[in-house]
């Protein structure tokens, strides 16, 4: 089982909100994940809340980040 660190979509409709979660990379975007690392809101990018150390946690196991929270891990370090 590989993982990977990506965003599930949750919200309403014309209202999204992502969650940054650890899942395995073979599961659909919206299904079951290991575990919540953090939230981000795209319409206040202010909001962006990340737990560094689960994600430093996830990428020691083997775990790699998708394109967009490599960028989103950027942002919030700043």
């Amino acid at each position: 089982m590989s993982v990977v660190i990506r965003l599930a979509r949750v919200g309403r409709k014309n209202k999204a909100l992502y969650r940054v979660v650890a899942a395995c990379k073979e599961k659909p975007r919206d299904s079951s994940f290991l575990e919540v690392l953090g939230t981000y809101d795209p319409t206040d990018k202010q909001k962006a809340v990340i737990h560094k150390d689960r994600v430093d946690f996830w990428v020691s196991k083997g775990a790699k980040a998708s394109d967009r929270v490599r960028d989103l891990l950027k942002q919030v370090a700043v």
